[in-house]
């Protein structure tokens, strides 16, 4: 379905590189792109990014841009985030009160300690259906991926990886996320490899000193990797991002600032450079020979 999407692309739009893009927006030279430009990028550096996406990227003779979180690929944790994404996909429609259920133990378990709110507050404030996914599965995602204290966040979401999943979680990074070795050859090769930020962190709930320390630290990685800093960019972790990062990527010279909100990119304005938004992959036809859409017009 991939290589569909990439010829469905290649036949009613122009693949351009990462380079191009910034060097059109910051000449004031946008109108030469090439018209119905398009900019494939990659979140997470994903094992199979480097061993589907990559060779199909060269084969196709298209740039790819690939985001990196940090942590996960040096010190072999799993982040947050995934531990929650195998939570949920181990656990089908049958098994997922007993879930909310051992969510709810854990969260009374820790209530005075932590000054939490009830297990039906949450529920009430976060479970909220989106376009993906239903309320359940949201409520556990926002929940600890954000609602509670970060401390309590990991422990819970490190307890529930261990019960449901029972695999050791440096082998289980080694087999998710690609190595260092493999994101240097991506980059010698012509891939795009840019910040996703150290921790994974929700930027836009750090303190301005934590947001630089996290952006600095992602940093010396591109640089250790051979990453052209002329050019680095910053896909924020799960699109969160205020005013204060914002500050602190221009101080440091960053070229761009990918979001994950859903529209299409208008590089005539001025601030969209830092809040680029993204189509998701769900939003292109898998089918080379589908419809042309409209999106450009």
């Amino acid at each position: 379905m991939f290589v569909e999407q990439l010829h469905f692309l290649k036949k009613h739009y122009n693949f351009v590189k990462m380079e191009d893009v910034i060097d059109a927006f910051h000449s004031n030279h946008v109108d030469e792109l090439p018209a119905h430009p398009v900019l494939l990028t990659f979140d997470d550096a994903y094992q199979d990014h480097f061993q589907t996406v990559f060779p199909i990227l060269m084969q196709e003779h298209v740039q790819g841009c690939f985001y990196a979180p940090i942590k996960a690929l040096t010190l072999h944790e799993v982040l947050d985030v995934n531990k929650i994404h195998f939570i949920l996909a181990s656990t089908n429609e049958a098994k997922f009160p007993a879930l909310l259920n051992e969510i709810k133990i854990l969260l009374e378990k820790n209530q005075e300690k932590w000054n939490l709110q009830s297990y039906d507050d949450y529920y009430a404030k976060l479970a909220e259906a989106n376009r993906f996914d239903n309320k359940d599965i949201i409520f556990v995602k926002r929940l600890l991926q954000v609602a509670l204290p970060e401390k309590l966040r990991k422990e819970m979401t490190s307890e529930l990886f261990q019960r449901i999943i029972g695999i050791d979680e440096n082998a289980f990074s080694r087999e998710l996320y690609m190595s260092e070795a493999q994101i240097r050859c991506m980059v010698q090769c012509g891939m795009h490899v840019g910040s996703h930020g150290y921790d994974h962190y929700w930027l836009n709930s750090l303190s301005r000193e934590k947001q630089e320390s996290e952006i600095c630290k992602s940093m010396d990685f591109l640089k250790s990797v051979g990453v052209n800093m002329n050019y680095w960019t910053m896909c924020y972790p799960y699109g969160a991002y205020n005013d204060d990062t914002l500050q602190i990527l221009k101080a440091y010279n960053c070229k761009m600032g990918l979001t994950t909100k859903v529209a299409l990119a208008d590089l005539t304005q001025k601030d969209m450079i830092y809040c680029m938004p993204r189509l998701d992959t769900n939003d292109i036809p898998k089918d080379a020979n589908a419809e042309i859409n409209k999106w450009y017009v």
